[in-house]
């Protein structure tokens, strides 16, 4: 088994965990204490939020899916098919379910925020854990794909 074949699945899993673990601690952490905050530093601080994971989690997605594309050219194993098509869930539900929360709140201003703003934020976070998941199930299914395609190679060693 070449060099390529053993880095390109490695650097897919690699990149569905960053993915997973931002998405992950956006929501178990970042969100959470932002709960805690006024309404209106609550939005101000979300908005910095939004605007850094619009530059981070944007791009992971569509390198993730490039990599998928090759592990399972190199491989032709379905699983990186699958992780990939899971990690390009989030586009979809991002766009029907997140973009419309995210217009809402990115057009409020921080001293005009109130108990309307804490739902959408909170509603918001629900939405987020659902990208959460996507990048999470990817994650295990390529990590499965990994660990059979290294029995499969051993037994045949």
């Amino acid at each position: 088994m070449s060099i390529l074949h053993r880095l390109v699945p490695a650097v897919a899993i690699a990149l569905a965990g960053t993915f997973f673990g931002i998405a992950a601690y956006v929501n178990l952490v970042e969100h959470l204490a932002r709960l805690n905050l006024a309404a209106g530093a609550l939005l101000a601080q979300w908005k910095i939020s939004y605007a850094a994971g619009i530059a981070i989690q944007l791009p992971l997605v569509i390198i993730t899916w490039a990599v998928c594309l090759l592990a399972w050219w190199l491989t032709r194993d379905w699983r990186w098919i699958v992780g990939g098509l899971l990690m390009l869930a989030n586009w979809p539900w991002t766009l029907a379910f997140i973009a419309p929360v995210n217009s809402a709140l990115n057009g409020t201003a921080p001293e005009a925020a109130g108990p309307a703003t804490m739902q959408l934020i909170e509603r918001w976070g629900q939405f987020h854990a659902v990208r959460t998941a996507f990048g999470g199930c990817a994650l295990l299914v390529f990590v499965w794909a990994m660990s059979r395609g290294r029995g499969a190679e051993a037994r045949s060693t």
